[in-house]
């Protein structure tokens, strides 16, 4: 039976004016990997990205969002017909309260501007989850292997992807990563530093292996992979 695989990728922006946003460092170019991967393994594979600059894989549907929200309604919507669901998205922790209409001229004295959170779509899919496998990414600047076993954890995961983000020619804008595998049962991978696309590759192996297995879904009775 065909795997139907939801894959999030790129940055969000959350925007302060028209022409202001906050956003960060992603490429999507890990989320875009992961979605070839699972094409390439016979998946069926829908691609929910931010703003990047990269042409999406032949044969994947593309759904372009830009803000948190938009994704968040966006992996709401897709989410309910996925068997594995891989967000790799960078999206922003927090938006401005207030975006303004026109945009904001320079004034004598500094600007303050209130933040506020945005969606936690992760947290939203563990708590109201039905069969699929979930996998979250955990961008870290200093030992992934921690904060992901505490996403994993706190987010009912099956399998998070932790990688250190402030490594010279790893992460963020760069062709390379160094990741660790932290799933459910306690099992921890450190991988070496390697192309996105093989990356990719163990990820997608990793979750078939897990679907093989059992996981996913409110049952937690797989083995570990």
């Amino acid at each position: 039976m065909t795997v139907r695989f939801l894959v999030t990728a790129g940055p969000t922006r959350e925007y302060l004016d028209p022409v202001r946003f906050i956003s960060n460092p992603s490429s999507g170019r890990m989320g875009y990997a992961v979605a070839e991967a699972a094409l390439r393994a016979g998946g069926r594979v829908t691609l929910v990205s931010g703003p990047v600059a990269l042409v999406p894989p032949a044969g994947v549907r593309l759904i372009e969002v830009e803000t948190a929200e938009e994704m968040r309604r966006a992996v709401r919507d897709e989410a309910a017909g996925a068997d594995v669901v891989v967000m790799a998205a960078a999206v922003a922790d927090y938006r401005p309260a207030r975006r303004s209409r026109r945009k904001l001229k320079k004034g004598p004295s500094s600007l303050s501007v209130r933040m506020v959170r945005t969606p936690d779509i992760l947290a939203e899919l563990g708590r109201r989850r039905g069969k699929a496998l979930l996998v979250g990414f955990a961008a870290e600047t200093g030992d992934p292997a921690r904060e992901a076993a505490r996403k994993l954890a706190q987010k009912g995961l099956d399998l998070v992807i932790g990688n250190d983000v402030s490594r010279r020619g790893s992460g963020f804008g760069s062709g390379f990563n160094e990741a660790v595998f932290v799933g459910r049962n306690g099992e921890c991978e450190r991988l070496p530093r390697m192309r996105k696309e093989r990356l990719a590759r163990l990820i997608v192996r990793r979750c078939l292996a897990l679907r093989g297995s059992g996981a996913g879904g409110r049952t937690r009775t797989g083995t570990p992979a």
